[in-house]
Parts: structure tokens; sequence; C-alpha cells
């Protein structure tokens, strides 16, 4: 097949977890050069007639579709699907209405409410209206990548307001506070096969040698610094199907049924946290994960016998279909 990998447009001086992207596209195009295929890479254009111009010379079969971002801003992501059904060519991942829900967290835990679906409690400005006793996490609404998480996120709730605030400055966008759950942490991925999705291996996330004054998160340092004491002490397990199967029919369960509501395609990640009574809550749905080399998603592809070319091959035969 002929598949154009068409990525964000990453300036050189662009933090880690945009500069992923890049990597990513590289990586892709590799796997998919070594199972027969042709794979040029290009970066994304924010106008339709501008990438309509891009991507008619490649005549792709399919467009692998790494945009996760638009001129540094994440929820401005769900335009680069939204323009290529527009122009008519095939893509890998997900659509527009899933990138547009799941891209904006509170949206995101109504939905999850509304369904039926087990999500920590939250809370809004400019009333914060639920924001009871206890402590909280203080997360951007609209970009992932774990964007101004660190210990100091964690907060009591009469430090939320400040914390938002604070965030927001720094940072931009909107800020939100969500309850804190002092448990177990599991990030699992699916992948379609067939038109369903289908549950990889279940990674665990563990907090190896953690200081018992510090929250236990998987913050940016963690993910985006490799030399960190975050990154270093945070260790994927896998195995909780036979460890613990009860948990693991929920977990994957619930999995399930988020890629359904969300209507998830070809990948997709849901974070969850166990609370001390077993309780499984889900945190977020990330529909398109990140698959470079090192990501969680290929970690667990592999545990499960996929090699990286197997899942990206995959990939773009189910975008196909």
């Amino acid at each position: 097949m002929k598949v154009l990998v068409l990525h964000s447009d990453v300036p050189p001086d662009a933090p880690p977890e945009d500069q992923d992207t890049l990597i990513a596209a590289s990586a892709i195009a590799e796997a998919l050069v070594s199972r027969g295929h042709t794979a040029p890479l290009a970066a994304y254009v924010n106008d339709r007639e501008a990438l309509r111009k891009l991507v008619t010379p490649h005549r792709p079969d399919v467009v692998f579709n790494l945009v996760e971002g638009i001129e540094g801003e994440g929820r401005l992501a769900y335009l680069a699907p939204q323009m290529l059904a527009e122009i008519g060519v095939p893509f890998t991942g997900a659509g527009a209405r899933s990138l547009v829900i799941t891209g904006d967290k509170p949206r995101t835990k109504t939905m999850l409410r509304d369904a039926g679906l087990p999500t920590p409690a939250w809370a809004e400005p400019p009333h914060w209206n639920g924001l009871g006793a206890g402590r909280w996490i203080v997360k951007c609404a609209d970009e992932d990548a774990s964007v101004g998480l660190d210990d100091g996120a964690v907060v009591e709730a009469p430090e939320v307001e400040a914390r938002a605030a604070a965030s927001a400055a720094r940072f931009g966008g909107r800020w939100f506070a969500e309850e804190f759950i002092d448990g177990r942490e599991f990030n699992i991925a699916m992948v379609e096969q067939n038109g369903e999705p289908h549950v990889l291996p279940m990674a665990e996330m563990m907090f190896v040698g953690w200081p018992v004054e510090r929250p236990r998160i998987v913050g940016y340092n963690a993910k985006w610094d490799d030399a960190s004491f975050e990154s270093v002490k945070t260790v994927r397990r896998f195995g909780v199907e036979y460890r613990e199967p009860a948990l693991a029919r929920e977990l994957r369960f619930l999995c399930e049924e988020c890629w359904h509501l969300f209507s998830c395609r070809g990948t997709a990640r849901v974070d969850f946290r166990v609370d001390g009574d077993g309780r499984a809550l889900i945190l977020e749905i990330n529909p398109n994960p990140g698959i470079a080399p090192d990501a969680g998603l290929i970690a667990a592809a592999n545990e499960a016998g996929l090699s990286y070319a197997d899942l990206v091959e995959g990939i773009v035969k189910e975008a196909v279909r």
C-alpha cells in the first residue's frame, strides 16, 4: 500500500512531548517500508485546500494520522481527521468527534457519568461546584501529555482555586480539579481487530521506592524526562489478568465500554485508578495514544507477542478494511 505518514508540524525547539511525534513518524515509516509498503512523511498544514494539494500527489491508499497538535495546541488535533474526511482520504485512528470529546476532560467525565461508568468526582471554575474536603489533583482540561502535572498538582480543597489559577497563568488553557484517588494506577491499551476492540495485556504503573510523602502520580517528568527520579522509579508491570482475574475482567469491561462510547478507532488507551476498596475508576481516555517505540502501547503490544511492525501494519489494514 501507499501510506502517507502525516505528522504535526513540529518546530526544532518544541518540547519533548511534541518531538515524540517525529520519532513516532520515522519509526512508523520504517516499519511500513520493512513490510513492503511505501511510506513518505509529510508535515500537516492547517488549510483544507493546502492539505489537499499536499496529499493528492502521493495518491495514498491511507494516511497514517500522527497530528497530535496544531500550532502547539493539542485541543486542535481534531482538525486533522476532520479535514482528511472532508477531502475524502482514509486515515488511521480517531475521528474528529472522538478527539473533540476526549480532548475536553470534564466533558469526557460527564459522558462517563451519564453512561453509568465510574469516574472520580470533579469540579470546574468559576464556581467549583462539588468541591468537597480532601485531596484533589488539578489538571489541564484540554491538553494531554501530563502538562503541569507535578507533586504540587495534588492539593487540599482550599488550595484548588489558587493552583488552577497559577497553572492557567503558566501554561494557558482551562484547568479543573479531580478527586485524588490514592490507589493503584493502570494504563490499558486497546487495538482494533476486525472492527472490534482487543484489550492488550494490562499495564500497572508501580511506584518503586517512592517516598511516602510524595503523591503517586505519573506526572510530566515520569513521561518525558528519562533521567528523572519519577521516570526511573515508575515501572510498568504486567500480569494482573493472572494474579487478579476478577479485577482484570472489570477493567476489560470498562475499556470496551469506553471504546464504544467514544467511537474509538485503530488504538486507544484508558487510564484507571483502583481505590482501596478495589473499585476501578476511569480517569481519562486517549483515543490516539503515543506510538513511538518506547510508548506504553508498544510495551503492551510486545507483551502480547506483536512486533512494532505487526502493530503498525495492523492499524493501517483496519483503517482501509
